[in-house]
């Protein structure tokens, strides 16, 4: 019973693969032929079988940049880039997107370890830290095992010293990996997705209206009350605003 169980489930699976991969052609050739709309409908229907990677965020970015759609064109980078930091094409784009975005928020430059440290675990994603723990993981024990065999002292002492330092990567990629994804967690962002809108200074539509943001803005979300959340732009300008106006990242 459990045999069948399994292979169903892998027959599922294969199934939804192979469904997956005859849309994304599908996208990419209506790509291709200048047909966006018909290639950001493929792309989310991957996206609805429960699939994501960089590549797809980044595509879509790229079919919704053609139609001049500024909000899901950053929003779609912007997934890419969580995904995938160290991608140029990725970077690039992303710029070109938000030249489109009409607010131009000067970012409050930040100095600190803490700083340097969150740059630092943020120049690579969640998944590659987690791989290249494995890696160094393995090349630790390869190491110790070479270590623990060998005859001469001097090649014993190089081995030990070889496994002490990939036993130390190991162990940091491993901390970096959830300090990324904590940060991720604890430093939630939004994308502006209506054309026009008022950040007021409470969560209600008595509240006074501080100032007005534009589709594509970035801003970090600091809470969520009902309807309503506060966000905090780089300048440090804080406000309330509807939650339907922003969309997560």
């Amino acid at each position: 019973m459990r045999t069948l169980v399994l292979v169903s489930f892998l027959m599922l699976s294969l199934v939804g693969f192979s469904q997956n991969e005859e849309l994304f052609e599908k996208a990419n050739s209506a790509y291709q032929s200048g047909d966006y709309e018909a290639a950001v409908s493929n792309y989310e229907a991957i996206l609805e079988n429960g699939e994501a990677s960089a590549e797809l965020y980044f595509n879509l970015g790229n079919a919704h940049y053609k139609m001049n759609h500024v909000a899901p064109s950053i929003y779609y980078f912007e997934k890419a880039l969580q995904l995938d930091p160290t991608d140029e094409d990725i970077q690039n784009n992303i710029a070109f997107a938000r030249n489109m975005a009409i607010d131009d928020i000067e970012e409050v430059e930040q100095t600190g370890f803490s700083v340097w440290f969150n740059n630092l675990i943020s120049s690579y994603s969640y998944n590659t830290w987690a791989v290249m723990a494995i890696v160094f993981s393995v090349i630790f024990v390869v190491m110790f095992l070479l270590y623990y065999f060998s005859q001469r002292s001097l090649y014993k002492r190089i081995f030990f010293a070889s496994a002490v330092v990939f036993l130390i990567c190991c162990s940091a990629s491993v901390i970096f990996a959830f300090q990324q994804q904590s940060y991720i967690q604890d430093n939630q962002y939004a994308i502006v997705f209506e054309e026009e809108i008022e950040v007021r200074d409470e969560p209600t539509l008595r509240g006074e209206a501080s100032f007005e943001l534009h589709e594509g803005t970035k801003a970090k979300v600091l809470e969520d009350y009902q309807e309503w959340s506060r966000i905090e732009l780089s300048n440090g300008a804080q406000g309330w605003v509807n939650s339907g106006q922003i969309k997560k990242l």
